[in-house]
């Protein structure tokens, strides 16, 4: 067996097995014992696909499967090409305001000697890297209509994104130790084998979530291709040991409370056996499939889809678990009032607010109380942080249903910058929903205008 050893302190092995180099096995060293981690090869290629192409192709299925197909692109065919301007084949991964121009290239030959074989690596990952450079100045010199795994179109202004350039390598045998160079871009880059890329799309199920980990690890000292996932779990055992970071509590009123979570989850998403995560993956999918009304469009949608992922991987299955328990607790109240139930999340700068509920019914009652409540709290927490330009507030409700063809319905109401809401209108926002939370009571107002209270919060 041959093998890579971490220092002890880190609390990592890498043995290879000889028998087959692209399976991984991690011994991983944590506070609740030790656990065997294992990492397996790429996804398998498309048969119908040259080798080339179905390595960008099973490179943009990992991530649509794992992530969400809303969040990868392509350029669309369509494209019209003017004078000076080249096609852009590359994959891009977008959310949020973070992008990652995704350059695949495939050995189609048997491998030669490791020193030809890195001397190959090198030259093409050069090439890559050139070629995303290239691609982000020319989305910033000419926005260009993407297409992403949906078959929409969104039109992407190249400065309208932190951008990341990555490298994926798609190779049968890649030489120990290889460490890709290239010349400085101006803008983070990382290189990658596509085992890594799957490992980092399958350990975190969220797309936000893996750019923020490229970002991470482009800032730090490369390390040999084939062996990010060592370099993960050290993040991760990093995360497990770092102290909570600082946040005023106050900011979303009386009774906030400050809960910390590893950045970096060391199990992976969904391995508790309890498929209370999938609850996240089936709202956004919800977002993804609904129409969308007039005054919206594809990039109001994949802001919302895009605030959404934000929502911490490793604080997902324990909210899947709480939603779950809203859903069948709403529904026991007296005929014709309504209970809710709320959790809202503030980020630690204190611009982004995630709010999460449950209903007992869904009518245009409830819709306009709900969406008075998005409005209040996003008007309460940006008064105290006075930062109202550069904030925003999802909310996000389930109602129950009660036919069998789905268990729930999805509603999302997003805020941001100044609502300049008239202050009787927040008066009447207040006295409802503010009142109701002191109270604890289950009531239900006929007007819309008048929020139904909260049972609990």
């Amino acid at each position: 067996m041959a093998g890579v050893t971490r220092p002890p302190s880190s609390g990592l092995w890498l043995p290879v097995q000889d028998d087959d180099p692209e399976e991984l096995t991690l011994i991983v060293d944590t506070p609740n014992g030790t656990h065997i981690r294992c990492v397996p090869p790429a996804l398998p290629l498309p048969a119908h696909i040259d080798h080339g192409p179905g390595a960008e192709e099973a490179t943009h299925m990992a991530a649509a499967a794992w992530g969400m197909p809303d969040f990868v692109f392509q350029q669309a065919a369509h494209a019209a090409k003017g004078s000076g301007r080249r096609e852009l084949g590359d994959r891009l991964l977008l959310a949020g305001h973070r992008g990652a121009v995704v350059q695949v290239k495939a050995r189609t030959i048997s491998p030669k000697t490791d020193a030809q074989e890195i001397s190959w690596i090198q030259k093409v990952a050069a090439k890559a890297m050139s070629q995303a450079k290239g691609t982000v100045r020319q989305l910033r010199m000419l926005p260009a209509d993407m297409v992403n795994g949906r078959n929409r179109t969104l039109h992407v202004d190249g400065h309208a994104f932190e951008w990341i350039a990555v490298f994926l390598l798609d190779h049968p045998r890649v030489p120990r130790d290889a460490v890709p160079t290239w010349q400085p871009l101006g803008i983070p880059a990382i290189a990658l084998t596509r085992r890594d890329w799957d490992f980092l799309f399958n350990q975190l199920r969220s797309t936000t979530a893996v750019l923020d980990y490229l970002f991470r690890a482009a800032a730090e000292p490369a390390v040999p291709l084939g062996e990010e996932p060592v370099r993960y779990y050290e993040f991760a055992a990093a995360d497990v040991a770092a102290p909570p970071g600082d946040i005023d509590t106050e900011l979303v009123g009386a009774g906030g409370t400050l809960f910390s979570a590893p950045q970096l989850p060391q199990a992976p998403a969904g391995s508790d056996g309890t498929n209370v995560h999938r609850v996240v993956r089936i709202i956004l999918e919800d977002v993804a499939l609904t129409p969308l009304g007039e005054s919206l469009t594809e990039r109001d949608r994949f802001t919302v889809l895009s605030d959404l992922d934000r929502l911490p991987v490793s604080s997902r299955a324990e909210w899947g678990h709480l939603l779950l328990d809203m859903l069948r607790d709403v529904p026991e109240v007296p005929e014709d009032h309504c209970k809710w139930r709320f959790r809202r999340l503030l980020d630690a700068d204190g611009t982004r607010q995630l709010i999460v509920g449950a209903a007992t019914r869904f009518d245009r009652d409830v819709q306009a109380a709900f969406t008075a409540y998005v409005q209040l709290r996003h008007h309460e927490v940006t008064s105290r942080t006075g930062r109202t330009e550069e904030s925003s507030a999802l909310g996000v409700l389930l109602t129950p249903r009660r036919d069998r063809h789905r268990p729930w319905d999805t509603t999302t109401v997003r805020v941001h910058g100044d609502l300049e809401l008239p202050p009787e209108d927040l008066q009447v926002y207040s006295e409802a929903w503010n009142r109701a939370f002191d109270e604890g009571a289950v009531v239900d107002h006929g007007r819309a205008e008048q929020p139904p209270a909260p049972a609990s919060a």
